[in-house]
């Protein structure tokens, strides 16, 4: 047996060579044996993490899926029953926008001559939600059930027409007023661009494809000078955000009708008032300054002509939509493919009787019984 010497200091140098050979490859498979564990114990850590990330994006999809406010065996029963039809040759109608104005009010027409009849709206706080909250109250004891979700969220619009075979939307959801695009403009582009093709990609991927009824506005005439407005008249001229995301939509809804074949038909809203109204409407704030004893801002056009503007009743409004969806032809295509021409419409729904600025604050004068602190501007805004 070799002495403790003979190892360290061997006599013959091939020796010392062969041991040295013999001690670099151990070296060597050390090496590599530690190189080979750390490459396992990489993948591993690479594994663990993978899972862990999975792990986290399947509670975090869970947790919205639980907290979400849509969903599940009871609210799909609410959304069908809400569906029904109770009159022969009726229709089943998605209403965006349903808790506000105009929404609110077509959606009560429909349910009453025996229609089915779901709504959506997000709730916004643009103005008050309480009234929002208490239009939807009025549609509830109706038995109108309200999905409380964004148009622009692609899952709960798909699953509603996965729920129900909607023959028709009436869609009213849009981000309205002119002068608060100032303050919020991609507000406007989020719900009167993006959600729009949201709902129209969800409409020609179904099948049966809906016909479509939506709101457009007098405010595509813009900087057109010419009356009464006519629905060939120009409308290249907006003189807001608000009425060139409506223009937009006019253009939006022409490409799906003639690529997918969906039955379009837009509807140019002037100036609609009457009961549940919006809060920022001129009638209202005027109301409320003349009874706080408030100055109240009056503007007048060119050469300081006063403005005028064409007041419709929500009554006609509504027959105005309704009429729309009983005559909108229907769609032609089948799973977001062609197979013929579908109707496109545009109608002006309007008055035809424009009233004055000064005259409406006139009438608001002798009803309210109450002189009103009139300031002349000489700048106006355009629709």
């Amino acid at each position: 047996m070799p002495s403790l010497e003979d190892e360290l200091f061997p006599s013959t140098p091939g020796k010392f060579k062969i041991d040295r050979a013999n001690t670099m490859n151990r070296q060597f498979h050390r090496c590599f044996a530690s190189t080979s564990t750390m490459f396992l114990w990489a993948l591993f850590l690479v594994a663990l993490t993978a899972s862990y990330l999975s792990f986290q994006s399947f509670v975090y999809t869970g947790s919205r899926y639980f907290t979400a406010s849509w969903g599940g065996i009871q609210w799909e029963k609410q959304i069908r029953h809400s569906a029904q039809i109770h009159r022969s040759n009726g229709m089943s109608v998605l209403v965006t926008g349903a808790a506000g104005f105009v929404g609110s009010h077509v959606s009560l027409a429909l349910k009453k001559r025996g229609d089915g009849v779901v709504g959506i709206d997000n709730f916004n706080n643009y103005y008050d939600p309480s009234l929002k909250r208490a239009r939807k109250s009025l549609l509830n004891n109706q038995g109108i059930f309200i999905v409380e979700g964004d148009i622009n969220d692609a899952r709960l619009i798909a699953k509603l027409f996965d729920t129900v075979a909607f023959t028709h939307v009436m869609h009213l959801a849009a981000q309205a007023g002119v002068r608060y695009a100032m303050e919020n403009p991609h507000s406007y582009v989020h719900s009167n661009i993006a959600g729009l093709v949201t709902l129209l990609e969800a409409c020609k991927s179904a099948n049966p494809q809906p016909s479509v009824v939506w709101a457009s506005s007098s405010s595509v005439y813009g900087l057109n000078e010419k009356v009464p407005f006519s629905e060939t008249d120009r409308t290249d001229q907006p003189a807001s955000l608000y009425a060139a995301t409506k223009k937009a939509g006019e253009e939006i809804t022409h490409t799906y009708n003639h690529i997918y074949g969906l039955s379009i038909t837009g509807l140019r809203f002037f100036t609609v008032y009457g009961p549940w109204g919006r809060p920022d409407m001129a009638y209202f704030s005027f109301t409320r300054n003349i009874l706080q004893g408030k100055p109240i801002t009056v503007y007048r056009g060119k050469d300081r002509a006063d403005l005028a503007r064409d007041f419709t009743f929500i009554d006609d409004i509504v027959k105005g939509c309704v009429g729309s969806l009983d005559t909108s032809g229907k769609s032609t295509g089948s799973g977001g493919k062609k197979r013929g021409p579908a109707p496109y419409r545009i109608f002006n729904l309007g008055n035809t009787s424009p009233v004055t600025v000064p005259t409406l604050v006139s009438i608001l004068e002798r009803h309210l019984k109450v002189k009103a602190k009139r300031k002349f501007c000489g700048y106006a805004w355009k629709r």
